[in-house]
């Protein structure tokens, strides 16, 4: 018996197969979860739907754009009719525009701050007022943080901020969904090599200093994130909300 056997869940920000969110879906999967999977844009969909058919021919693909409220009301309108209840969502969605990652953040333009505030940090929140009807049961919402949240890393810039916005939003959903049996939480992810990373300049370096300066003297593995996605999904954590749980080979808890 599966830890997720009868739960129904659904995936907001698988790109590729190097994605972390692939990763937790697919642990989500093994452990008897039922999934369901958006993508943003017609030049990632045919990557989603190549992926998702590995659990299936019937898997529900949704075409959702986060910053847009009628996409997200059609999506959770659509899980509904199937699934008729949701136990999982997993928000790994973000963005800043290519110039905003590069020189320095004195100089983010207001449009960029906007945006990345609103597909990165401002998603969540819309994203669990939709999933929160639905989570009868109550239910886990997790989402994908970086510790460029809590401290200055280069280049990282904007999306550093929109990220703090991210966990601070993610205690504050804790405490209003708590009373339905709702938890909320992040996960702080080391760097690993996946699309959106790869938009970061000096992001090669990134993992070199990591590997030399984390106490396990490693990188983080997809696997390993999928494992935590799992866990935090699972009955075992059902004491746990409102948390940022650091999976980075222990590089947090460095000072220097």
């Amino acid at each position: 018996m599966g830890l997720l056997d009868g739960k129904f869940g659904i995936v907001f920000g698988v790109a590729n197969k190097r994605s972390i969110a692939w990763a937790i879906a697919q642990a989500w999967a093994r452990a008897g979860a039922t999934l369901a999977f958006t993508y943003q844009g017609q030049r990632l969909k045919e990557n989603v739907e190549e992926l998702a058919a590995a659990f299936g021919a019937d898997t529900l693909i949704l075409e959702c754009d986060v910053t847009r409220d009628d996409h997200i009301d059609r999506v959770f309108q659509a899980v509904r009719a199937p699934f008729g209840e949701l136990h999982l969502m997993l928000h790994s969605v973000a963005f800043a525009p290519k110039d905003a990652l590069e020189g320095e953040f004195v100089n983010t333009s207001r449009e960029a701050f906007r945006l990345a505030h609103d597909v990165s940090a401002y998603s969540l929140v819309a994203l669990a007022r939709a999933a929160a009807p639905l989570m009868t049961e109550g239910g886990s919402i997790i989402a994908m943080s970086y510790y460029g949240a809590e401290k200055v890393v280069p280049h990282y810039n904007v999306m550093g901020v929109a990220k703090a916005a991210l966990e601070a939003s993610t205690r504050y959903l804790a405490y209003d969904l708590g009373p339905r049996k709702i938890r909320v939480n992040c996960i702080s992810a080391g760097p690993v090599n996946t699309l959106a990373a790869r938009g970061i300049s000096g992001f090669g370096q990134m993992l070199k200093h990591y590997e030399e300066h984390a106490p396990l003297k490693r990188n983080v593995t997809p696997e390993e994130l999928g494992a935590t996605g799992l866990f935090l999904a699972s009955d075992g954590a059902a004491a746990i909300t409102g948390q940022v749980i650091y999976v980075d080979a222990g590089y947090q808890i460095m000072g220097m």
